[in-house]
């Protein structure tokens, strides 16, 4: 599409939970199947079976299907290259909303989440995560030259605009935390309605994490908006470090100890720079050593 084609029937791309194949596989609208099993652990069935669910929410470019219908995305092929080392070949996916990822988890919708999402102690209260996958700067979706000059969640308090958040992501948190009101806050259920909202003049910006905010734009090219520098959010005056991992069931230690095991493996070597790279991701997203998920879950 050539800049400045842009309509609004072009943001309407379908955003309702499915349940996919992450081989191209059918695509199947709706019911969700249990993964209970009644005879040793998840890690024990995924082998035995040679298949693992995740669950994903549809976020671009962290886990998501093509127009193919193929599972795809940073965390879905960095899971399927931990998979594939533990002899696991089949990854099947689950898409539902961002807020019912880790309730579906553990009402064992699927096996993990596999959705690029961050590491908080809220989080850390309700399921167990993997060793951090990556990290990542908040930013801004803003309208075309950004006319009221709002680059930070401080800016949107001063200028007392409408911001647009993911629901049940992070950045409403930053944002309360950054003294902005909850009549400030419009919550929305996927990236396209956030973007709607913005080019619709429905709130001036939206937040969510750089790498969201810059491929969203790419993939709709000609929509008048843009995103700003990303930055680091501060909560109760301390910087809010964003770093993203895989999600697991409490009580799934053999699965989590064994993803982790192969995971720390792909970025030791180099391997899961070149899996996440055309997916966005760079060297400045690997998480620095001193970032563990024992010091998110603890932070406040």
């Amino acid at each position: 599409m050539a800049s400045g084609s842009w309509t609004r029937r072009d943001f309407f791309r379908r955003s309702a939970a499915i349940t996919v194949l992450a081989f191209g596989g059918p695509v199947v609208v709706g019911g969700c199947t249990s993964t209970s099993n009644t005879t040793g652990s998840t890690l024990d069935a995924a082998k035995q079976n040679k298949l693992i669910k995740v669950g994903i929410a549809g976020e671009q470019p962290y886990g998501f299907t093509d127009g193919s219908g193929k599972l795809t995305g940073e965390a879905p092929e960095v899971a399927r290259a931990v998979f594939r080392n533990l002899g696991i070949d089949n990854v099947q996916a689950t898409q539902v909303n961002f807020d019912a990822l880790i309730p579906g988890l553990n009402a064992k919708q699927f096996d993990m989440v596999a959705a690029g999402m961050n590491i908080t102690s809220k989080r850390c209260g309700s399921a167990a995560f993997s060793i951090p996958d990556y990290s990542a700067l908040t930013a801004l979706l803003v309208p075309g030259g950004n006319p009221q000059q709002v680059n930070r969640l401080e800016d949107v308090v001063a200028k007392n605009v409408q911001l647009a958040v993911l629901s049940g992501a992070v950045e409403k948190g930053f944002a309360t935390a950054a003294g902005v009101p909850e009549g400030q806050i419009q919550s929305f259920a996927a990236q396209d309605d956030m973007l709607r909202a913005v080019a619709d003049n429905r709130v001036y910006c939206a937040a969510l994490t750089d790498i969201s905010l810059k491929d969203l734009v790419k993939k709709n090219p000609g929509s008048p908006v843009e995103v700003t520098k990303g930055f680091v959010p501060v909560v109760n005056g301390k910087e809010q470090i964003s770093a993203g991992g895989f999600v697991f069931r409490k009580d799934d230690t053999a699965l989590l100890n064994a993803f982790n095991d192969q995971l720390k493996k792909l970025h030791d070597s180099g391997e899961w720079l070149k899996i996440v790279e055309p997916f966005g991701f760079t060297q400045d997203n690997v998480p620095k050593s001193d970032v563990t998920t024992d010091k998110l879950c603890a932070a406040s």
